[in-house]
């Protein structure tokens, strides 16, 4: 739990500074006033004609005011703005202090796996056989689709249709010649080695589409759309349907019609383990839009190769065996020599940095925690091996990736026992010395940021974003991002402000967390970046006010949200008509 710094001599002589700034300036009334007093915030994103800042030091108070409010008394800010012109630092608060980043952490994944992998780094998906089909086209023999994490066949990466994903794979086999499948149809997606969640993943995610079970062999994001309409007479169990249409898991009705005007009301439970989806509650005859929500399926490797199946057989390809999944701990007793095997074909993701754009802007926790097992894989075969071994430390102690890949057996005999996971978190570590973070700045045990666990600074995210910039990658990353009032998680924040289509910044949020870090240019084009971190806010005003609220006006009407207070800086920071030194 992220706990608020104790009152020492430092942070006395900080407040008294602060007072004295906001003094020269004629805000020292401001921030001292209560939140439910009706003098506007001086930040409110909602105050568009706001006077903009024309000096460093009043954009400085103007900051310092805004954070400094009453209402945010039992909460946590960090934040540091750093130009990238100047090097200069623009505003810090707190910025060596650790907070939880929430989905910032796909910050650190993203910038992670460009540089490990490349931009054109594609991940490939194969089809394996002990033999080739006869001159019948009939395979003797199990068919293996063997996965390395391309998370792409997804239905929203392809016009919305559930199945086109597959269609490459299944035009692989029909050219290898293969009309029948006498043998199983085999899922393996041991490719990565540990547990199908990430790290300090909490029970109570793993139902929704953000918290779906990470697996070498990934379909639709592995998770199911679920569809309620009301049935055509009061008292019916409502229709349920999903998306895709499949039998891998079982519906468990307990919905009833209601008569017209009735609230709605649909709860849905999936047990952690397994695929019976319950569905309870209510909705009315007359209602239009239904229910819908994405719910992640449990074994997504075993949903995979059923609706592998199931396209195959509309292709008229008939398998006579059944459908069955091999994970890592399998191969860990059975191993398999794939050069050993035929490759009757295979197919190949988009490139990564489409990859990092699909995963940063939705915020794709998948995605994410894909990326890092991905890094891992490739370190425990050698393809890039950090500075534990010998001659890969560069002058002065910085770590730097060997240019000399061992033999893979090695590689793999010195990291046997350790998860993907774990590969991947030791090859970040190492990526951060090299971008020069202090050991210990960052903090993350998974690659997506929904553990609860995950700590970083907003100085080392900071330092993060002003390293990208200069990468060899850096339009790509910044390109990737969401942009204020235009796309990804930042479609509908900051509209009508002078952060629309110019910040690009990273969004993420948790219970109580919330954060923003990415780039802005400023009103006089000066290129700066930033982090934005609130932990441990709760604001009860405004939650009673949306809990009485009804109708979009209304919430409008009610008070700014966390997610407005952290826009609230960065419109101050596209704002701003003066330079840093």
């Amino acid at each position: 739990m992220i706990r608020s710094a104790t009152k020492d001599v430092s942070a006395q002589r900080a407040v008294v500074a602060l007072l004295l700034c906001l003094h020269s300036v004629g805000l020292t009334s401001v921030a001292a006033t209560p939140s439910k007093s009706k003098t506007p915030d001086p930040a409110s994103p909602r105050q568009t004609g706001a006077q903009q800042p024309e000096t460093l030091d009043s954009l400085r108070a103007r900051i310092a005011a805004h954070i400094a409010q009453p209402r945010f008394a039992p909460a946590a800010w960090g934040v540091k703005v750093l130009s990238l012109d100047t090097a200069k630092t623009i505003f810090e608060h707190n910025p060596q202090k650790y907070f939880n980043p929430a989905s910032n952490a796909k910050l650190y994944t993203s910038a992670l796996a460009l540089e490990r992998l490349g931009v054109d780094f594609r991940i490939r998906t194969s089809l394996y056989s002990s033999t080739r089909p006869d001159a019948s086209g009939t395979l003797k023999g199990d068919l293996i689709v063997y996965g390395r994490g391309d998370p792409t066949m997804a239905a929203r990466l392809n016009g919305g249709d559930y199945m086109k994903g597959l269609d490459p794979l299944i035009a692989q086999l029909v050219n290898a010649g293969v009309r029948r499948i006498e043998g199983d149809l085999v899922g393996d997606e041991s490719y990565f080695a540990g547990p199908p969640f990430g790290s300090g993943w909490e029970w109570d995610d793993l139902q929704a589409y953000y918290g779906a079970e990470v697996s070498a062999l990934t379909i639709d994001d592995n998770s199911l759309d679920l569809f309620v309409k009301p049935a055509d007479r009061v008292g019916m169990p409502c229709r349920i349907t999903t998306g895709p249409p499949t039998s891998f898991v079982t519906l468990i009705n307990r919905t009833q019609t209601a008569l017209k005007g009735t609230e709605s009301r649909i709860v849905v439970y999936r047990p952690v383990g397994e695929n019976f989806i319950y569905v309870s509650g209510r909705l009315p005859i007359d209602s239009n839009t239904g229910y819908y929500s994405a719910i992640a399926v449990h074994n997504p490797a075993g949903l995979f190769v059923s609706l592998f199946k199931d396209a195959l057989a509309a292709r008229g390809i008939v398998i006579t065996g059944r459908t069955r999944v091999i994970d890592w701990k399998y191969r860990e007793v059975t191993p398999v020599d794939l050069a050993k095997l035929i490759e009757l074909g295979s197919v190949e993701s988009m490139p990564l940095g489409d990859i990092v754009r699909e995963t940063l802007k939705p915020s794709q926790n998948l995605y994410a925690q894909l990326l890092l097992l991905q890094v891992g894989e490739k370190t425990r075969f050698g393809e890039w091996v950090g500075s534990s071994m010998p001659g890969t430390v560069a002058p002065g102690g910085s770590r730097r990736a060997s240019q000399f890949p061992l033999p893979p057996q090695i590689a793999n005999d010195q990291r046997a026992g350790q998860t993907s996971e774990e590969l991947g978190i030791e090859a970040l570590n190492d990526f951060m010395d090299r971008v020069g973070i202090r050991k210990g700045d960052v903090l993350l045990e998974e690659g997506s940021g929904l553990s609860r666990r995950d700590v970083i600074t907003p100085e080392a995210t900071v330092a993060l974003l002003a390293y990208m910039s200069r990468s060899r990658w850096a339009d790509v990353y910044r390109n990737s991002l969401p942009v204020a009032g235009v796309d990804g998680t930042l479609q509908n924040r900051m509209k009508g402000t002078a952060a629309t289509g110019n910040v690009r910044a990273k969004t993420g949020s948790l219970r109580y967390v919330y954060t923003l870090s990415g780039y802005v240019t400023t009103a006089a084009g000066e290129r700066l970046a930033f982090s934005i971190m609130l932990n441990n806010y709760y604001n009860a005003e405004r939650s009673a006010a949306l809990r009485e609220a009804s109708g979009t006006q209304a919430q409008r009407a009610a008070p700014t949200s966390p997610r407005e207070d952290l826009d609230a800086i960065a419109i101050m920071l596209a704002s701003f008509t003066g330079r840093s030194p």
